[in-house]
């Protein structure tokens, strides 16, 4: 996931803990002695040097003489069953409803990608940024698994279409698998690989306007035995398979 995208609002930006904090909170220093360690030019975040007052995310890299400095922080991940007319973003400066507002933890946990305000389905937070990020990274190729209504049957050949790319003005749209529902020829079942935001524009190319948009799965987590607006810790099992999905250590 692109840096720019990570901080989208600036409500988002005004979140992350100070780098002195990070650093005092993860036992290498005093906040007045993490200051010091930063203008010696020994602490760096993604690999450029760090500055005084600046803030870090649960996805940053941070390193002390070239070791990483892991928090100490307890990590939390929710899968929950998005409804309509919430944003998947940590405040809204409109005052609109947020993900955020459905769960309960003392942690400050972050959605992993996004579903738009009228999508409903499965989404995964959590505050583990290296796990976050490789599961939005296009490399790994996690899938995500759509129901998608539109206002009239799909036609074969566009269902053949977007599987072989439809070509948009910043790229190309693929999808791994299209099927049809058999019992409503208006809904289709499509599995991406990174292509979420280019759904949308996709089906409008070939003439469709989508209805509604619910995602089915996320990877292997699904939405079975949780009502729209309910949410569940993630089980032990469940995070050792998603780590491993994308070459983490348990």
């Amino acid at each position: 996931m692109a840096q720019s995208q990570r901080r989208e609002t600036s409500a988002q930006q005004a979140e992350g803990t100070r780098i002195n904090k990070f650093l005092a909170d993860a036992g290498i220093a005093s906040r007045r002695k993490a200051d010091e360690l930063i203008r010696q030019g020994r602490v760096k975040v993604n690999g450029k040097p760090a500055t005084i007052g600046m803030r870090v995310f649960p996805w940053d890299e941070v390193t002390v003489d070239g070791n990483r400095v892991r928090s100490y922080r307890r990590l939390v991940y929710i899968l929950l069953h998005k409804p309509k007319d919430y944003l998947c973003t940590v405040r809204d400066e409109k005052g609109r409803k947020t993900v955020l507002q459905l769960v309960r933890t003392k942690e400050r946990v972050y959605p992993v990608g996004r579903l738009e305000r009228n999508a409903t389905g499965a989404l995964l937070l959590t505050n583990d940024g290296e796990l976050a990020n490789r599961l939005m990274h296009p490399r790994y190729r996690v899938p995500r698994v759509y129901t998608v209504t539109l206002d009239r049957p799909v036609r074969p050949e566009h269902m053949r279409a977007l599987t072989e790319g439809v070509k948009l003005r910043d790229g190309v749209f693929k999808a791994v698998a299209v099927e049809p529902d058999i019992q409503n020829r208006r809904r289709v079942y499509v599995e991406l690989v990174g292509q979420d935001r280019f759904l949308h524009r996709a089906f409008a190319k070939l003439g469709y306007r989508v209805l509604k948009l619910h995602r089915r799965a996320f990877a292997f987590l699904t939405c079975q035995g949780l009502s729209r607006g309910q949410a569940r810790h993630l089980t032990a099992q469940e995070i050792t398979a998603l780590r491993a999905l994308v070459n983490l250590e348990p």
